[in-house]
């Protein structure tokens, strides 16, 4: 196991470099001067001159990328606002504060958005799963699965404000979506995040729903669950035992990805309901053609799939006993 976690660790970092090499060239090695991009058309030649020395792209392209790599290790302290620790991005040309900073200042909000919408959709996809697999053919099923069709085709800009014009401003029964810290106040944090994770849920749950019946269905048809039912063991307990633990892999993996591209910023989720996370930051940097910004925000995003990957992958020999690393 340590010598596959290693591995997967050093493939990571591999691929780490070459994201970093893609979104360097893709930012910084374009044909249009990025600094016309994000200064606009009001510039003058002494603004795009101070951009040029700022961003250091007044060196050859090899000098700037190694001079960005530097500072994704070491840090840099060529900046005119001040040092700049490692991880350096640089400094957001909009705020001009670091952009490792304002990542780390929207974690919080989108950590909390992904793993309370995380509980939701697990609890409520993996619950319905199971079920209609239990009930396979009945008009349970049937229903689960019609269910998760629908709600699947909507999306979170349709069911969101139709949330906040129901539950907030009609009825009142919801203070509007915001913000707080856990640490100040676990309930104010909670009462203002548990719409954004029910429809966050909504339509991840009925995805899960889809995946766990045709998994547990799968699985139910297996060699060794049709031995153990053969072997006179309860249809309950061959359902939990065996065909429960094989039917978790796919929905780990696909949880995986899912976990870590949330992480990486519920842009759609964060943006419906005015929470200031990191996809909000990736919107905002967008707008304003921020370009280091935007590129912390890939590549912390690139970062986060890779490390649930990682993570899926080492889950898999304590799922299913038949999965062995080598």
């Amino acid at each position: 196991m340590l010598r596959f976690l290693v591995r997967r660790i050093i493939g990571a970092v591999v691929i780490l470099f070459l994201l970093s090499v893609v979104a360097f060239l893709l930012f910084f090695g374009m044909p249009r001067d990025p600094a016309l991009l994000m200064c606009g058309k009001t510039c003058n030649p002494a603004q795009i001159e101070n951009i040029h020395h700022v961003l250091g792209l007044d060196k050859p392209v090899a000098e700037q990328f190694w001079i960005f790599l530097q500072g994704l290790v070491m840090g840099r302290d060529d900046f005119d606002q001040g040092p700049c620790p490692a991880p350096c991005f640089g400094y957001s040309y909009h705020t001009n504060e670091q952009v490792w900073g304002t990542l780390l200042d929207r974690l919080p909000t989108t950590l909390s958005l992904t793993l309370g919408g995380a509980v939701c959709f697990l609890l409520i996809g993996l619950g319905s799963g199971l079920l209609a697999a239990w009930k396979r053919g009945t008009l349970v099923d049937k229903t689960a699965t019609a269910g998760a069709m629908v709600i699947s085709s909507m999306q979170i800009y349709f069911l969101g404000p139709l949330a906040l014009a129901i539950l907030v401003y009609q009825t009142q029964m919801f203070d509007r979506p915001a913000y707080h810290p856990v640490t100040d106040d676990p309930v104010a944090w909670f009462s203002g995040l548990i719409i954004p994770w029910v429809i966050l849920s909504t339509i991840f749950a009925a995805q899960y729903t889809r995946m766990a019946r045709s998994a547990m269905v799968e699985q139910l048809q297996e060699e060794h669950v049709r031995t153990a039912r053969a072997k006179g063991m309860s249809r309950r307990y061959v359902f939990f035992r065996y065909a429960w633990r094989g039917s978790l892999i796919p929905i780990v993996t696909i949880f995986g990805i899912d976990l870590g591209s949330l992480l990486g910023g519920a842009i759609i989720t964060e943006y419906t309901f005015g929470l200031p996370g990191l996809g909000r930051v990736a919107v905002d940097a967008v707008s304003f053609n921020d370009l280091p910004l935007l590129l912390g925000v890939m590549m912390f995003g690139g970062a986060m799939i890779l490390l649930f990957n990682i993570l899926v992958d080492a889950a898999y020999a304590f799922i299913d006993p038949r999965v062995r690393l080598s």
